[in-house]
């Protein structure tokens, strides 16, 4: 088995968490925020530079993405 996603998810959360330690509440929503950064915001080398969301063919609008996203929210 290959757990190298699962690994670079972890370390991501680790970093973040380091400097925020917000991890500790029950009810944090850091943990749906860096979801929300790694699935709509943040370039993957792995997909040419292409966020998960822009390589599923959606694109977000605008000079701040979270803006955008907050707003259509």
């Amino acid at each position: 088995m290959n757990n190298n996603k699962m690994e670079r998810l972890n370390g991501e959360i680790r970093d973040r968490e380091k400097t925020m330690r917000g991890l500790k509440k029950t009810n944090t929503p850091i943990l749906k925020g860096i979801e929300i950064f790694h699935n709509y915001l943040r370039p993957h080398e792995g997909l040419n530079g292409k966020t998960p969301t822009e390589a599923c063919g959606v694109k977000i609008e605008g000079n701040n993405k979270w803006t955008t996203l907050i707003q259509n929210a």
